[in-house]
């Protein structure tokens, strides 16, 4: 596939890459699941998945160094895309019944339990992502799959100019939550972009783009 960007899939025990990385392959990337330093470093792109329990996943992600290579990666403004729970580890803490794990720190906050009577919050859901977003690109109007009952429901990172103000998608179970965030080299998403049809394979491509 000449040309094309390469992605690497951060392979670290998480359940259910491979859907991920045959998305990202119908999206146009030329794609790799590996814990390889050095692939991951060098990749125009890295995909951190995440299914399950927030400690799992931070467990899993140290025990490969994946939370040195996504901090090696975001300090030299390489792209990063957080999915689902790899997503949620990006934010400082995640309290899971009552257990509360350090996650990577990246962005300031905690993700915590959805004020919902029904969860897990299952299935296609609205977005509203802001007007500067890239990974929204002609899909302001579709609808996304979500697996989850944890979410990151407040923004606390205050970006200073010259650095442009991060784009933050929000979605609705039990009250608002961030179902995506685009904020320099780090974009993350809380839904599944993999189980999401085409809009999803969409989103994955406008990422992918966004590499060059």
């Amino acid at each position: 596939m000449s040309g094309a960007r390469r992605v690497a899939v951060l392979d670290y025990g998480s359940g259910n890459v491979h859907s991920a990385v045959k998305a990202l392959e119908r999206a146009g990337a030329e794609v790799e699941l590996t814990a390889d330093r050095r692939t991951i470093l060098e990749a125009d792109g890295l995909l951190v998945p995440g299914v399950g329990a927030f400690a799992a996943v931070m467990e899993g992600l140290r025990s490969v160094r994946g939370d040195e290579l996504v901090d090696r990666r975001l300090a030299g403004g390489r792209p990063v895309l957080g999915i689902c729970v790899g997503m949620q580890v990006m934010f400082e803490h995640g309290v899971e019944r009552g257990v509360d794990t350090e996650g990577l720190g990246e962005w300031p906050g905690s993700v915590t339990e959805l004020p919902a009577d029904v969860l897990p919050h299952m299935g296609w859901n609205t977005v509203q992502p802001d007007a500067g977003s890239v990974l929204f690109d002609g899909l302001a109007d579709e609808r996304f799959y979500f697996v989850h009952s944890y979410a990151a429901r407040e923004w606390h990172l205050d970006v200073i100019p010259p650095f442009p103000q991060p784009a933050l998608t929000w979605s609705e179970h039990g009250g608002r939550f961030l179902a995506a965030v685009e904020n320099g080299p780090l974009s993350a998403t809380q839904f599944h972009p993999e189980k999401s049809g085409d809009a999803g394979i969409r989103l994955l491509a406008n990422w992918i783009r966004s590499l060059g």
